[in-house]
């Protein structure tokens, strides 16, 4: 999704008073390592943490990208860490929201997808064809 974005509209182009895209990949990417490992280790940062990162660290240039490919990596090794039966586990992810491990994973996926959706609707409001969503599943899966 990030490379269909030209450049300039990644950083800048909103509609209707939503965030531009490259916000949303921050979100993204402020939970996903720390998240996944919350998942596997039992050790979670704190919400101001994870804050502080999402505010404080925004790139420029689409260095989003190469900011996405390093999370995959860490992701796929910490994933690799992970027992199955952790999922089963109740925790407190980033100290703040109590629940059966498996449960924080599905509301990242349900959030990464939201933020998606509205990604298809920016980049099709610019005559920019999305890329598809099978496509994008098949991100997942490689994880797997």
């Amino acid at each position: 999704m990030i490379e269909a974005f030209p450049e300039d509209k990644v950083f800048t182009y909103s509609i209707g008073g939503m965030r531009p895209f490259s916000g949303m990949v921050m979100e993204f990417l402020g939970m996903a390592v720390p998240g996944v490992n919350g998942i596997a280790t039992g050790a979670w940062k704190s919400v101001p943490e994870l804050w502080h990162h999402q505010k404080n660290e925004i790139p420029k240039t689409k260095q989003l990208i190469d900011r996405w490919d390093e999370a995959t990596a860490v992701i796929g090794k910490l994933w690799a860490k992970t027992s199955f039966g952790r999922f089963m586990e109740t925790d407190q992810a980033f100290g703040e929201w109590a629940g059966p491990v498996y449960s924080f994973l599905l509301y990242w996926i349900d959030n990464e997808i939201h933020h998606r959706g509205q990604a298809y609707v920016y980049l099709r409001s610019l005559g920019i064809e999305p890329p598809t969503f099978w496509t994008l599943a098949e991100s997942y899966v490689k994880l797997i």
